[in-house]
Parts: structure tokens; sequence; C-alpha cells
């Protein structure tokens, strides 16, 4: 990272938390993925249930391991080695846990979080169900508006996680959405997140680092 790129994701991640706090959600912006952390810890209440929405932002944060020592019941079906049965088991979970903890796809300068999802979980749980939810965005993440965020999700994020997932829909040959109708297609859920979502608990951290897809 040369020295300018900080100075730039700050006035972005700003102004994304200004657009985001507007739209009443409660959101921070944190200056690494450190302070990121602690803060997320922080939202944890003891004893807490918390679910893990595939995000690999958030698995860059390390608190896994801190939540487990704490004696919290992790529901993350990322654990290599479970079955299908158990992973859809883990997904059920999460949409009624204590605190649910997910990345975005994109959040525009007008305080919306997009995202397209396989099969629907993540959002769904983004949207109702859990006590808190926490959701952490690099400030690679930000766009100016809906336009924006969805050229970022074709270009960008759908296919390097269908990479991430070894998947051989078209985009993993092109590097780039091909719109396909592939039976193993990842992108078919959209949401717009555009205020929060009524009686939630719902928090975004925005961080001055580039994380995740």
């Amino acid at each position: 990272m040369n020295e300018f790129t900080p100075w730039q994701y700050e006035a972005l991640g700003e102004r994304a938390v200004e657009a985001l706090k507007r739209n009443r959600f409660e959101a921070e912006y944190c200056a690494t993925k450190e302070e990121a952390a602690k803060k997320l810890l922080s939202l944890i209440p003891e004893g807490a249930s918390v679910g893990f929405g595939g995000s690999w932002t958030v698995k860059a944060l390390g608190v896994s391991e801190t939540l487990a020592k704490g004696g919290h019941a992790l529901y993350d079906h990322g654990v290599p080695g479970l079955t299908n049965e158990e992973k859809l088991d883990l997904r059920r979970k999460q949409l009624t846990c204590d605190v649910f903890l997910s990345g975005t796809n994109a959040v525009t300068l007008d305080g919306e979080l997009v995202n397209v999802d396989g099969s629907g979980n993540r959002v769904a749980a983004m949207i109702f169900g859990p006590k808190r939810v926490v959701v952490v965005a690099g400030a690679n993440k930000i766009v100016r508006d809906l336009a924006e965020a969805f050229d970022r999700i074709e270009t960008k994020a759908a296919p390097l996680n269908n990479k991430r997932l070894g998947l051989k829909n078209p985009c993993t040959e092109t590097g780039t959405c091909m719109d396909c109708q592939s039976a193993t297609r990842i992108c078919n859920v959209t949401t717009i997140i555009e205020k929060k979502p009524g009686g939630a608990d719902f928090h975004v951290l925005v961080v001055g680092e580039e994380l995740g897809f």
C-alpha cells in the first residue's frame, strides 16, 4: 500500500459511515483490522451464540479463536470437514443466533448494503432473525452508488468467490460475470438494504484496509 491510500480509505470510510448513520445503522470507522476486531468483540455479549456468514472479511479479523475460548457457541458452516446436512443445520441456527457476523459485497456512499447470495442464508440472517447483526466492510467495498455496487459484484466479488469455492462456472474462466444458467450458479438472491431493518440492532464497521472479496 502506498502512503496516500490510507488517506483515501479514511476519507471514503468516514463518508460511508455518515451515510449509514443517516440510514439509521449504528456505524463506525476503524482504521485497521485490529481496531475492528476489538470493536467487534466488544459488541458480543458474554455467553452469546455467534453465527458466521461465510465472510473472508470477518475471517481476516481472527476473532473465531477468541470467541471459542470465551465459551461462545459458534455457528460456522465454513469449518472444514462438515457434511452438507451439518452445514445446512448451522445455516439454520445462524438465523436465530444472538449475534450474526457478516461481510458485505458492497456499501454505497448513500449508505446502502448490496449483496448477492447463492442460497440466501447470509442475507436472510442480515435482514431478520438474530438479536444483533454486525457487518464488517473493508474500504475496498465502498462504491459510489448502486450501479457501481453491481459492477463491483460482477467484476470482483462473484468471480473471486466462485474461484474460492472451486466452482466451474463461466466466470472462473473469463474473470467476470457471464450471467450464467449453471446449476452451480451462486448469484441467485440479490438484496439492497437501504435503511436499517425495522426493530433491528444493526452495526456496520467500515475498515480502512482492503479486506475480503
